[in-house]
């Protein structure tokens, strides 16, 4: 695979704290399949804004970077937490899809899908907060047994058009009552979207979390413990700086309350990096 985003160019400059308050496992593929150079600016400018809000709330990273084999997919299991961020296209076959190659496909790598599930199953199972972002979302629910939609057929909401601007801004409902409204505190907000596929069937013990004017499920999330999927980008940095920083800071606190129950229980932390 070509390499076109390089790990220096999504390093936050921020050093990270000396003492941070959890240690979070990032996965994304830095470089995948049908990767042009303004979609490699989008993952360049993407990841080092989510590291870069990590870093601010005090928080360390252990960057996952998919676009290779994995030496070890359950390394999730020994942080704190684990963000999923986004990127490609999630390989059909992961969800039972008829379809060879859904309509307007891209970034389709299905090894890096499935060391993508693998480190939510140890996330899972070690019981660590999960935060996914776009793909990141599409992963936990596919994990769960969910499904996709291959292609948003009336798009206009979701991304731009086929020459212009990707990404667009996009009214989303938050339910009432989820753990995301209570982060969000709000009832609807404006992310920026420029998604092509979307959550279908809901994986087992998820529950839809917010949605868009047409329908569409933006978010999802267990009540029954700290997982949450949105559809949007937080971490787009021309998006609004104070959702992102309430529904990151919420998944920090979650790491740090579980790193907190780990060292209570007589566990080792994790080591900063």
């Amino acid at each position: 695979m070509t390499i076109v985003v390089r790990l220096e160019e999504v390093t936050p400059l921020r050093p990270v704290a000396h003492d941070p308050v959890a240690h979070i496992a990032v996965v994304v593929s830095l470089n995948f399949p049908d990767l042009d150079e303004q979609m490699a600016g989008l993952v360049r400018r993407f990841t080092r804004v989510a590291l870069e809000t990590l870093v601010e709330l005090g928080a360390s990273y252990e960057l996952v970077d998919t676009s290779m084999p994995l030496a070890d997919p359950t390394l999730p299991a020994r942080c704190d937490g684990l963000l999923l961020l986004g990127g490609g296209d999630i390989d059909g076959s992961c969800y039972g899809s008829a379809l060879s190659e859904a309509p307007r496909s891209y970034g389709v790598d299905l090894r890096a899908d499935r060391d993508a599930l693998t480190a939510i199953a140890a996330a899972e199972e070690a019981a660590r907060p999960i935060l996914g972002i776009c793909r990141g979302s599409q992963l936990l629910n596919v994990h769960r047994g969910g499904t996709i939609i291959p292609d948003i057929e009336d798009f206009a909401l979701h991304r731009g058009g086929d020459v212009g601007p990707l990404f667009v801004d996009e009214r989303i409902h938050i339910q009432s009552g989820t753990r995301l409204q209570a982060l969000l505190g709000a009832e609807s907000i404006v992310g920026r979207s420029g998604h092509h596929q979307a959550v279908d069937a809901l994986g087992a013990g998820l529950v839809v979390a917010a949605r868009a004017d047409d329908g569409i499920i933006e978010g999802l999330e267990d009540p029954d413990r700290w997982l949450i999927g949105v559809q949007w980008h937080p971490e787009d940095d021309d998006g609004p700086m104070q959702d992102r920083r309430r529904l990151f800071g919420g998944f920090v606190e979650a790491c740090a309350l579980s790193r907190r129950a780990r060292t209570a229980d007589g566990l080792v932390p994790n080591p900063a990096v």
